[in-house]
């Protein structure tokens, strides 16, 4: 494994634009804090913004602080309205920020045949540099890699959720030339949480061992996280969220940590409740 680097870290912004998390105590970051997040970032190496025209006033707020130093990764708006509202969002998206991407937000999306090639054309005319699909693990994400051979796809990937390296998902797309960006990798900060949502009570005793192994081998839960991801060479960017200037100081604090000795399968949960925040 290669070592971490804050270079493969991004910093997502849904909480500039909603209170967003189950562990979000803060609520919605204030364009102040935003501006001293991004001052961290770039400081602390950060290189990659992902945002979407979904995440409330996100894109406002991206659109009136200091980005020039960053790629920003955006996403479309639903496709109800048809593959022509889509594109004539994304063109917003791309004069109020100047992304370098565009992702289809939800694979469903593409069920309209018109999409893709609508997003192609936004491309082909030099708004976005690369197109792509932000994804679940039931969307079979390497299906839908061979069958639109997008720039980029975004998906779920953590210490705790291993699915896609497992079943081998993450060499497929990295075969088929496909960037990855993973995203949850605290999986909404389920291994840091003391008190866990009712529907998850059962998978405390697992959690509560996971915890004592990584403090067993001398790191924490948030550096052992970041370590993991950071050192798979399948992924290209590692996505976390913040809601202060001072959380992310201690990410990029933890990501310089050195990587602990641990059995990282046996960190993999299986259980498809715990696995999916929407269902929490």
């Amino acid at each position: 494994m290669a070592e971490p680097g804050h270079t493969k870290l991004g910093l997502g912004t849904v909480q500039f634009g909603l209170p967003y998390g189950v562990s979000n105590t803060h609520g919605q970051v204030s364009r102040r804090e935003a501006a001293a997040i991004l001052d961290v970032a770039a400081k602390g190496g950060i290189r990659v913004l992902d945002t979407a025209a979904n995440y409330g006033t996100a894109e406002d707020v991206l659109a009136g602080l200091q980005t020039g130093s960053f790629r920003i990764v955006t996403k479309t708006i639903s496709a109800n309205g048809g593959a022509d509202a889509v594109a004539a969002r994304a063109r917003l998206s791309a004069a109020r920020l100047k992304a370098d991407t565009l992702l289809v937000h939800a694979a469903k999306d593409l069920d309209d045949a018109a999409l893709w090639p609508a997003l192609q054309r936004l491309k082909d005319e030099g708004l976005f540099r690369r197109i792509g699909i932000s994804v679940y693990v039931a969307d079979d994400p390497a299906m839908l890699a061979a069958r639109f051979r997008p720039d980029v796809m975004q998906l779920p990937f953590s210490l705790l959720d291993q699915r896609l390296l497992n079943n081998g998902t993450l060499a497929q797309l990295n075969d088929l030339g496909v960037e990855i960006h993973a995203r949850s990798l605290f999986l909404q900060g389920l291994l840091f949480l003391d008190a866990l949502p009712p529907r998850l009570q059962h998978a405390g005793p697992r959690l509560s061992a996971i915890r004592r192994a990584i403090t067993d081998a001398g790191s924490t839960p948030l550096a052992a996280a970041l370590g993991f991801a950071l050192t798979r060479p399948e992924i290209g960017t590692a996505l976390v969220g913040v809601t202060t200037a001072t959380e992310l100081q201690e990410i990029l604090d933890a990501a310089a940590r050195p990587l602990p000795h641990l059995d990282w399968d046996a960190m993999a949960l299986d259980d498809e409740v715990v696995l999916t925040p929407s269902l929490w």
